[in-house]
């Protein structure tokens, strides 16, 4: 290696120390690497259509984990009457947009609908079980799936304990995935999730609805389980849709516990923000390090473990000269493509997004591993720590040019 590849790689590590022992210098460059992300980014939407009090923020909350304070303070509006939820916030990997008003006096659903119908990846139309009364939330539906017959729609049948019997419990093994489900039920649950089942009979689309009853309630509710259907939800998105929502969100049984559950979302949405600031050279020289140490300060947050000063200089540590060197490869990589005649500008790009997508994955994956052991009271053997960064990167590097491939970066 040259003396000036040897003055990048310290330069590069340098800077990622720096943002990490002092993240707030690099506010400004934050924010607008963020901003600018989200704008480069295609994140997945899901446009839930239902009437209010129906449910749709207990299902957030379900699929995401989040807290229901959190969801609330969370959404943005968009349209006088629609709204945006981003998750995570800060570094978001999908997008719920809620339409608000529907079946309310003097409600025009034309401005969301063109606004919703220009965004989403998959209709989640959501219903109470006890309310028979859903024509304005099917008449959206309708004229959706008449212009986009090819979409995805999921329907979320909620609220099933209202229609229980006193001191009654959810149907134990859930029984809707049987041809014979109503036959398990209570007569008035059976014949209210059956009438808005024929309502919507004749619902326009290439692929049939997938409908699922749920009962996502409150510890306090006291309903076992809390998340009554939310498995049998998953599985219906998964298979109407090509979203991977489940692994976006860190639902997946490849994530081993609550912490990873929480973190993976962060980790992707900080990875897929730094590939967006990597396409372009100067550019992310400040805002790649400053979105890796905000990354870090959520994971800390996340797993409930101090960030001080001693903390960065123990996980930097640990770490050594393998961040160092994936830092110098992505450099000296991108300068090597700007020599190809013609594409070498694109394949920059590509690299540089690549790379730093997949160093900060990594480092998030490793932060992860680190903070879990803290948890358990335990130290951290710093050949495993880098062997998860090295194994991370590669992955991290795959997220990215999938995304790529598929235009969505």
């Amino acid at each position: 290696m040259s003396a000036s590849d040897a003055s990048s790689r310290s330069d590069r590590w340098r800077g990622l120390k720096d943002a990490i022992l002092s993240p707030q210098v690099d506010r400004a460059s934050l924010e607008d690497a963020l901003h600018a992300a989200r704008a480069r980014s295609s994140l997945p939407v899901v446009w839930l259509i239902g009437k209010t009090q129906a449910g749709k923020t207990s299902i957030i909350r379900a699929l995401t984990g989040s807290e229901q304070a959190e969801i609330g303070t969370g959404f943005q509006p968009c349209t006088a009457t629609a709204r945006l939820y981003d998750f995570p916030p800060e570094a978001p990997v999908v997008r719920f947009l809620d339409t608000r008003g529907l079946a309310e006096v003097d409600y025009d659903p034309g401005e969301d609908i063109r606004f919703c119908e220009s965004r989403a990846h998959l209709l989640l139309a959501v219903m109470k079980a006890s309310d028979q009364d859903q024509d304005a939330v099917l008449e959206v539906v309708r004229s959706v799936r008449a212009r986009h017959p090819e979409w995805p729609l999921v329907i979320a049948q909620t609220g099933l304990h209202e229609l229980y019997a006193a001191d009654a419990e959810h149907p134990l093994p859930y029984p809707f995935t049987q041809t014979s489900w109503s036959a398990t039920l209570p007569q008035d649950l059976a014949r209210a999730l059956a009438a808005q089942r024929e309502r919507a009979a004749d619902l326009p689309g290439k692929v049939p609805a997938r409908w699922v009853p749920v009962d996502l309630t409150l510890p306090e509710d006291g309903y076992e389980p809390q998340d009554y259907g939310l498995e049998a939800l998953w599985e219906a998105i998964d298979r109407v849709s090509a979203l991977r929502l489940q692994w976006l969100l860190g639902q997946d049984a490849g994530v081993k516990d609550v912490f990873a559950q929480a973190a993976h979302p962060h980790i992707l949405g900080y990875a897929l923000a730094a590939a967006a600031m990597g396409a372009f050279p100067v550019v992310d020289l400040a805002a790649v390090p400053a979105i890796q140490a905000k990354m870090l300060q959520s994971l800390a947050a996340i797993y409930a473990q101090r960030w001080d000063r001693q903390s960065k200089l123990e996980f930097l540590g640990l770490l050594g000269s393998g961040v160092a060197l994936a830092y110098a490869a992505r450099y000296v990589g991108r300068a090597a493509l700007k020599l190809v005649p013609y594409l070498g500008q694109t394949l920059g790009a590509v690299w540089g997004a690549t790379a730093s997508g997949g160093t900060t994955y990594a480092l998030g994956k490793a932060a992860a591993y680190y903070f879990h052991r803290r948890t358990l009271g335990l130290e951290t053997d710093a050949r495993v720590l880098r062997r998860v960064f090295d194994e991370q990167c590669s992955q991290g590097s795959e997220i990215v040019r999938a995304r790529f491939k598929s235009g969505k970066t």
